[in-house]
């Protein structure tokens, strides 16, 4: 569908990622953003939750991988992608409407939290300013998990001033292999 609306949501995994391959091999990651806004009581000074958004979301290839092995349930996220809506008929006959987003770009919140930046090798295909992964090209897609929990911020080896590998690449939690399903 063509003219489909871009949108950024801002909220909190759910749950993990949903690792799949499809038969031709790629790799999708699945998971849903909740987002609830919250409002002061100048009266009472108290913190009011407003209505949750909940948004299923879904990202291919590379990034489903590298979502899939960075982030984890609870992590405040900024998902930018095209906004879908996908309607269909209850059991009971009522039309419904689910709205879905298609990931281009997903990255930690560093409102909260710090994060360090580590790049996978790949072969291949230039990244961002990548030009095809050179040796110390500083390129590629960014992002990181938060430093100091569950395995998070550790480091691949390093020649180059970026701090990521020898080639353009992607965030890396440095976990071996993705969840078994």
């Amino acid at each position: 569908m063509a003219g489909e609306p871009y949108i950024t949501v801002v909220g909190n995994l759910a749950g993990d990622p949903e690792l799949r391959f499809t038969a031709s091999g790629h790799a999708v990651a699945n998971f849903t953003i909740a987002q609830t806004p919250r409002t002061r009581n100048q009266q009472s000074g108290e913190w009011i939750d407003d209505e949750t958004l909940w948004v299923r979301a879904s990202v291919w290839r590379e990034a489903a991988e590298n979502v899939a092995e960075t982030l984890t349930k609870g992590a405040r996220v900024i998902a930018h992608g095209r906004l879908k809506a996908r309607s269909f008929e209850t059991k009971d006959g009522q039309q419904r409407t689910n709205w879905e987003l298609d990931v281009d770009e997903i990255g930690p919140s560093l409102r909260w939290a710090t994060a360090q930046v580590n790049r996978t090798p790949r072969s291949g295909g230039g990244g961002f300013g990548g030009g095809g992964g050179g040796q110390g090209a500083p390129g590629g897609n960014w992002g990181g998990p938060p430093v100091g929990g569950g395995g998070w911020g550790q480091s691949a080896p390093s020649n180059d001033p970026w701090g990521g590998g020898s080639q353009a690449g992607s965030w890396d939690q440095g976990n071996d292999a993705p969840p078994p399903f």
